[in-house]
């Protein structure tokens, strides 16, 4: 068994370090096929989401004999983005963004790997001081790994509602964390 194959036998096994690590591993490459498939940037990143939840769920079901990590990932992303391209496109009214020229390299580190001691202190009062429904939405969405869906279902609140907050508590911490 490869190493990228125990990370997942250590996921389905329920370890928390292991589900970082594949994520750390694999977003980037994740995200940068739902974005060329989606064109769109907060699609994409939904998709991400929808992988490494779904990809915890299975892990118990992977089968190293027949593919790799990777590839296992990125049929789940390019499936879950078509599915998700082809739901906007039976809605012709939803807008579309633009995407970007230039998307970031894959290989590019995790956010929380770059931050520092400090940064990270800035970080977590920052999230302390929004208001408490919208520190929810982020706590469930970039700790325990929920879909904006998913969230909605949990807290029982319109999904239009959840993507609000997301984006006001985004900017929010973007505002507050600049130097």
């Amino acid at each position: 068994m490869d190493a990228a194959a125990s990370v997942v036998s250590r996921l389905a096994a329920g370890d928390m370090d292991a589900a970082s690590e594949l994520y750390d591993r694999h977003a980037g490459h994740v995200l940068a096929l739902a974005r060329r498939i989606l064109r769109d940037y907060g699609d994409a990143e939904d998709v991400v989401q929808d992988v490494f939840s779904q990809a915890w769920r299975t892990a118990a079901r992977f089968e190293s004999s027949r593919g790799t990590v990777g590839g296992w990932l990125l049929v789940m992303a390019r499936t879950r983005s078509i599915d998700r391209l082809r739901a906007k496109q039976a809605r012709p009214d939803t807008r579309t963004d633009v995407m970007p020229d230039r998307m970031p390299s894959a290989d590019v580190a995790a956010p929380d790997q770059l931050l520092s001691d400090e940064q990270a202190v800035r970080v977590r009062e920052a999230l302390a001081n929004l208001p408490d429904a919208q520190r929810k939405a982020l706590e469930l969405a970039y700790y325990e790994g929920l879909t904006q869906v998913e969230i909605a279902e949990r807290l029982t609140e319109p999904l239009g509602t959840i993507k609000t907050r997301v984006r006001t508590a985004l900017g929010t911490l973007r505002q507050r964390l600049r130097p």
